[in-house]
């Protein structure tokens, strides 16, 4: 039979399995304490490690450009009528007469209806001013078109004859590529060629080598070009006849590709 100093034993002193799962336990705890105090250890030294190797040591980004000229394929003017009238009535029916013969003599060009556009038509309220005190004088009617001419040698005669038509607001003639992606591409070659060959001449120089790609933009210029000519003669009607245009040369254009490439130094 066990005595009073065994049974005290017994109650307050850790059997042995009680001691190996408290064992386990401290284990499994130092195990996954010293995981996260290495994770932590390695994460700083990544950290001052990336600080220490700065990408531009590590890349180098050269600019390149590429030209090519092309000749403009079509060409974009603004024509329009202003009339005035005391009656808004008249002043729009002798407009829209204007303009119909206007429009009729732009088509005899072979000028497609899908390259006639109406961009403005408006009616304004005009007044004079007697005495300091406000008198409706009439209104004017303005209507104008935008208008694509896709044969270059005929720009001349249609600016000529548009005046003749009754048009007495001309804007300036604009000149474009229609499709100028192909000569883009081109002038891209071109400016990646003239960067790649930027690139190796400054690798060399350092005695390192190019190696992959890792960055790249592209940017082009507008290669819309405006001549500036035009006319307004005002709504004094059919005496106010414009003068035939003069020869409009449509010239050149060149289509400009610039490029940044980054490369990896190896």
């Amino acid at each position: 039979m066990p005595t009073q100093k065994q049974e005290s034993k017994s109650c307050f002193w850790p059997t042995w399995q009680e001691n190996k799962l408290i064992f386990v336990l401290l284990a499994i705890v130092l195990f996954y304490g010293l995981v996260w105090m290495f994770g932590a250890i390695r994460n700083e030294y990544k950290k001052y490690d990336f600080i220490g190797k700065a990408d531009i040591r590590d890349t180098i980004t050269v600019e390149g450009q590429g030209k090519v000229t092309g000749v403009p394929d079509i060409a974009t003017i603004e024509v329009g009528v202003l009339t005035e009238d005391k009656e808004v009535g008249k002043a729009q029916n002798a407009n829209t007469e204007k303009m119909n013969k206007l429009i009729d003599k732009i088509k005899s060009f072979s000028v497609d209806a899908k390259d006639i556009q109406t961009t403005n038509y408006s009616i304004y309220p005009q007044y004079d001013y007697p005495d300091g005190k406000q008198v409706l004088k009439g209104y004017q009617v303005n209507q104008s078109v935008t208008v694509k001419i896709r044969k270059m040698d005929l720009i001349s005669e249609v600016l000529g004859a548009v005046g003749e038509s009754g048009a007495n607001q001309v804007s300036g003639v604009t000149f474009k590529i229609d499709d100028p992606e192909a000569l883009k591409a081109q002038a891209r070659d071109k400016a990646i060629e003239n960067a790649y060959t930027k690139a190796r001449e400054l690798a060399s120089k350092m005695h390192l080598r190019l190696g992959k790609i890792s960055f790249f933009n592209e940017y082009s210029n507008d290669i819309a070009q405006k001549a500036m000519y035009g006319y307004g003669l005002g709504a004094g009607g059919d005496s106010m006849i414009a003068a035939p245009a003069p020869q409009v040369e449509t010239g050149s254009q060149e289509v400009i590709v610039n490029v940044s490439i980054g490369w990896e130094l190896l």
